[in-house]
């Protein structure tokens, strides 16, 4: 028995392996082999006593978190413009600031600190997208990786209805895009997945040859869907040959053909929202910048009673932070105002929201966010602030996400290595 192969961890061990109740283990052994989950135990199996053990005492340990939307190139954005609503904001702040990452140096340091503070923030695996730009999309592929993270990352796609500095030329688009999947597709923890910003600002040509793309090297498909009413007008005037926005990715195999995130989906029909079930389509909850734009709320709870499965998201930089405890109080924070005028729908309870956050989306990646057998060895260890008042794992967790920052993570590990 090797030990660098082997992961063993001491501490209360809680995570939520269904979506509405935390499971606890008190003083307990976590191991994983391989970076995959071995099993909980209460005792040390005897052909482990003679390895190494991550004793935290008491402290929590629990999945890492996964954020299934962030920009990383509005991560020096993050507060800017925000009374503004989505479309003046991209054309004010986003679209300037993205350009600035033609700049090979300039690429480097955001990325570096947009990394770092996913790590320091327990975030182990995310879906990012970076810029048009195929060389500074490259330094963060190789950022990620150094780093340890695991990620899907896309190279934006974006070749009509926005500034001509960011602009590209379709066929560029998409030779720069197979390149970088070329590059990627056989690297473990970082993967290259299908980026067009949205549907306004890709050409008819763009999305055929995004979706022929996705289906020849089977790849996830990320983009953005009915954030913003003026946003859905807009879709509507662009391709009236589709009656609804969702159509306009399904026609170009980009909605549930292969894997898919769709953030946003606040203005769905409960048409569409049960084809996001029928087609297994992630919509991505992202609660800061839906508040922050004035977009709306999505409608969780009955998103949830159709079936689908929610992720979360920090969409930095219309959100305002990485930590996705944060993002995770918000999610329940905005369903307990929509139930105010839905009665029928119930607020989110803090082990559903932090199911979201861990193994809900973390099942895009595959067996991620959980501490069942088999699924990879994310975890992050919550620190003991010993405070007078004894609290039980319960009422710790609760604490720690409703008033806890990334000082309070002592430890980090992905796919079992310790970042």
């Amino acid at each position: 028995m090797e030990k660098k192969y082997i992961l063993i961890l001491k501490g209360t061990i809680l995570f939520t392996p269904t979506a509405g109740k935390f499971e606890i283990h008190p003083d307990s052994y976590l191991i994983a082999q391989g970076g995959l989950i071995c099993g909980i135990y209460k005792d040390l199996p005897e052909k482990y006593k003679d390895l190494t053990i991550e004793d935290y005492g008491n402290s929590l340990i629990i999945p890492g978190f996964v954020d299934l939307h962030t920009h990383a190139p509005q991560f020096n954005q993050i507060g800017l413009g925000l009374d503004y609503k989505l479309l003046d904001w991209l054309n004010h702040y986003t679209f300037q600031e993205e350009n600035k990452f033609r700049q090979i140096e300039y690429a480097q340091k955001v990325y570096e600190k947009f990394a770092d503070t996913l790590v320091s923030s327990g975030t182990t695996r995310s879906a990012i997208f970076a810029t048009i730009h195929p060389k500074s999309c490259q330094i963060l592929f190789e950022i990620l990786k150094k780093k340890g993270l695991g990620a899907y990352l896309g190279k934006v796609n974006m070749d009509t209805k926005c500034p001509d500095f960011i602009k590209e030329n379709t066929q560029q688009s998409l030779a720069n895009t197979e390149e970088l999947i070329l590059a990627w597709s056989d690297s473990e923890l970082v993967k290259p997945i299908i980026t067009p910003r949205f549907a306004p600002t890709s050409t008819r040509k763009l999305l055929e040859g995004l979706g022929k793309l996705a289906l020849k090297y089977n790849l996830p498909v990320q983009s953005h869907l009915a954030e913003n009413p003026g946003e859905i007008e807009w879709v509507q005037a662009l391709f009236p040959e589709h009656d609804a926005y969702y159509k306009v990715y399904d026609h170009y195999n980009l909605f549930g053909q292969t894997p898919t995130l769709m953030a946003h989906c606040i203005h769905l029909t409960d048409d569409e929202i049960d084809i996001l079930a029928t087609k297994k389509v992630v919509p991505v909850h992202c609660p800061d910048s839906n508040l922050n734009l004035t977009s709306g709320i999505m409608p969780t709870r009955k998103m949830l009673k159709a079936g689908v499965n929610i992720g979360l998201g920090s969409d930095i930089g219309a959100g305002h932070s990485l930590f996705m405890p944060q993002i995770i109080v918000r999610a329940i924070q905005l369903s307990k105002i929509y139930s105010l005028q839905h009665e029928e729908d119930a607020p989110l309870t803090l082990p559903e929201a932090f199911y979201m956050a861990t193994k809900g989306g973390g099942s895009f990646f595959g067996k991620v966010g959980s501490f069942e057998p088999g699924y990879a060895a994310d975890a992050i260890v919550i620190k003991n602030e010993n405070l007078p008042s004894e609290l039980s794992p319960l009422e710790e967790i609760q604490r720690f996400i409703y008033t806890g920052s990334a000082q309070n993570i002592a430890a980090r590990y992905t796919a079992g290595k310790k970042l």
